[in-house]
């Protein structure tokens, strides 16, 4: 979903969230034979739409071993199921064939005179021409968000052009659910996402059918790096399962006060990771009773704004921002529509313009959510994720040297690339035009290139937004037809959709079919290094998944070990003894004296070689302070130092050395209070 500066959308009301993903049932009527090729389905659809790209898929792996391909990091294929399954019309596959598949919601004939959200979204009146096949007068469309872009035909144009990684994200939101007019099931949000990840199966059935059976299509779920590795290596798509939702595992939050459990967490993250989820988001949208999220601006902000206010019965709360990231400038544009919606005398708050940074961040069952996920080894996505509730999911990610962290469409705070690359993590952009797309991507060239990493895109089709818009057919540098394929084994032409013929230079990109023509023209306008790091996508992602699944959590040194401090601060009830710091209990702690010059000093019990020393402060924390190691406890060296401090979980990482003992000095305190440490960990890397 958009929000960044550079990521322009239209007004919406609060029915305009996001959207996303799945379609419908199960297996074509064998009608068309085509050759022997294994690319070309023998049963396929008859009248279908056209794929209209010749030559067989590039297969195997490169010269050093690495898959191929492009990523498409963000897409929600079933999004017509989700929102009370009325808002995004048309499937992404249906039994009953093209024309039952592609047709516009029955509320939108005869002229779209009620398609309410697409005008909201759209502009005008909102009235357009519903039928969809054969002709697709009206759509699909560059800017239309609310009709089908994800056929399953256009996904395979995709994959043949190039694409060999999809990241299918299960959505939904109850509150749009429960305001839009026009819905035909629940809004329970749970209850949508299991059943588009069932139709994702489907739809993996439905391909298989028309190559012979059970394994033999191109579209194939993944559940691990290694099997995606060996469906792309022979030349098929590696489609992975994520979730964007608003409230997982029905964590709203009500007035500031959580609504779930510990145990609803765990137990939801147990019941994703069985439908195959292996990546997912915490918030979105909305603050929830995990964490705070990035605002939308303009009207969409608004909008989005009051459906907080109306599921939470809180607004956006901002702060002044203590660091160069900030979140987006919150909404402030008027949406009569949304803002009706409120109760009498209830108005949508202003904002300072120097308080761009969301209040809330990472809460404690948040926490609690980001480390189950780690213990799954699944990854985390952080676009939405306020500034505050990113920098703390990063900082849990560093103490713990854990890889699994995604920014799929632009919503992440840019200051942060550089340490997602150092952590291992994937980075790829929204499908801007290929201007926009270029000048993203060559801002990031550099970090690329220092951490040896290929680049990705996420398409965010049906996810209400639009898309890159025509260049014209006049246009410098335009698209010529038919041109090849990145690896140069395929030839693409014009997509043929029913009695429609899509040209990138004058539709822009309509539909998911239309990705290989868009990658043409970032070729054409931004150049071939760009797409050289996009071709690496695939292999960078499948690199930040195996490292997640591969991650061992590191031996703490310093649990249980006999301690030291230089003071503790006495309480007749609560002990806050020196000890509490490396007991592995995260509720008890070590506090000092309310005094600078203070320290606490942990014994290894044997010199072992020490590189990371994590420090999980309370309250009271220290702003300058350094971290010492000695072998014999008299002569000590510097092996970190800080004089920023501000609190949480610090990671200190320095080269190896060896050490028996470890000393956190500190130097000066960042409250009136002492220094307070819940947790030290000492590490060898």
């Amino acid at each position: 979903m958009a929000g960044r500066p550079y990521h322009r959308r239209k007004d919406v009301t609060v029915v305009s969230l996001l959207l996303l993903v799945l379609a419908m049932t199960l297996g074509p009527t064998p009608s068309s034979a085509a050759g022997t090729d294994w690319w070309l389905p023998t049963a396929r659809p008859a009248p279908d739409s056209q794929i209209n790209v010749t030559g067989e898929p590039f297969t195997g792996t490169n010269a050093q071993g690495e898959v191929r391909g492009f990523i498409d990091a963000h897409n929600h294929l079933m999004s017509n199921e989700a929102f009370g399954g009325r808002l995004i019309c048309g499937k992404t596959f249906s039994a009953a064939g093209v024309a039952d598949a592609l047709k516009d919601c029955p509320e939108h004939y005869p002229d779209g005179s009620l398609a309410l959200f697409d005008y909201i979204t759209h502009g005008g009146d909102g009235k357009h021409d519903p039928v969809g096949w054969p002709t697709f007068k009206d759509w699909p469309a560059y800017d239309s968000m609310t009709h089908q872009a994800n056929y399953y035909a256009w996904v395979e144009r995709a994959w043949r052009g190039g694409q060999r990684v999809l990241v299918n994200d299960l959505v939904t939101n109850g509150m749009i659910c429960s305001i839009y007019p026009f819905k035909d099931r629940s809004c329970d949000e749970m209850t949508s996402i299991r059943l588009q990840a069932k139709l994702t199966y489907d739809l993996q059935a439905y391909i298989d059918k028309m190559y012979g059976g059970t394994g033999k299509g191109w579209f194939r779920i993944v559940l691990d790096s290694a099997q995606a590795r060996e469906v792309i290596k022979q030349g098929k798509l590696a489609v992975v399962l994520g979730v964007e939702t608003s409230e997982p595992f029905g964590c709203k939050q009500v007035l500031d006060i959580g609504q779930c459990s510990k145990a609803d967490i765990d137990a939801g993250l147990d019941e994703l990771y069985g439908l195959g989820v292996r990546s997912m988001f915490l918030c979105h949208k909305f603050d929830n009773a995990l964490c705070g999220v990035r605002f939308d601006e303009h009207g969409l902000g608004t909008a989005i704004n009051v459906g907080q206010f109306l599921s939470t019965g809180t607004f956006w709360k901002t702060e002044k921002c203590t660091g160069p990231q900030h979140d987006n400038p919150i909404g402030g544009a008027a949406a009569p529509e949304a803002e009706a919606d409120l109760p009498a005398g209830v108005e949508v708050p202003s904002y300072e313009a120097d308080a761009q940074c969301n209040v809330r961040g990472l809460t404690e069952l948040g926490e609690h959510a980001v480390r189950g996920m780690m213990k799954r080894k699944m990854m985390l996505e952080i676009d939405h994720m306020s500034v505050k509730a990113t920098g703390q999911a990063l900082d849990i990610f560093e103490a713990a040297n854990y890889p699994g962290v995604l920014s799929s469409h632009s919503w992440m705070d840019l200051n942060w690339t550089e340490r997602v690359y150092s952590l291992g993590g994937f980075v790829a952009q929204y499908m801007h035009g290929s201007e926009e797309f270029g000048e993203e991507a060559e801002r990031t060239d550099a970090l690329r290139d220092k951490y040896g990493v290929g680049y990705g895109y996420g398409t965010d089709f049906n996810g209400i937004g639009d898309h890159p818009a025509p260049r014209g057919a006049d246009a410098a540098n335009k698209v010529t037809y038919p041109f090849k394929s990145v690896d140069g084994g395929s030839l693409i032409d014009k997509q043929t959709v029913g009695t429609r013929t899509f040209d990138y230079n004058t539709d822009g990109a309509a539909d998911v079919g239309l990705v290989p023509d868009w990658i043409e023209d970032i070729r054409l306008v931004a150049g071939q290094d760009v797409v050289d790091d996009l071709f690496r996508g695939a292999e960078s992602y499948l690199g930040t998944w195996g490292a997640s699944e591969q991650h061992q959590a590191g031996v703490n040194l310093a649990k249980g070990a006999r301690t030291t401090a230089s003071s503790s601060e006495s309480n007749p009830f609560t002990s806050y003894a020196s000890g509490q710091a490396v007991d592995g209990d995260g509720d008890t702690r070590w506090a000092s004296d309310w005094s600078d010059d203070q320290w606490l000093q942990i014994d290894l019990g044997a010199t072992n070689r020490v590189g990371r020393v994590t420090l999980d402060w309370e309250r009271a924390y220290g702003k300058s302070y350094r971290i010492e190691l000695s072998t014999d406890g008299v002569r000590w060296q510097t092996a970190w130092s800080t004089a920023s401090g501000d609190g949480g979980l610090d990671t200190a990482r320095f080269t190896g050395t060896p050490a028996r003992y470890v000393r956190v000095l500190g130097l000066d305190r960042g409250t009136d209070w002492g220094y307070s440490l819940q947790e030290v960990g000492v590490h060898s890397s």
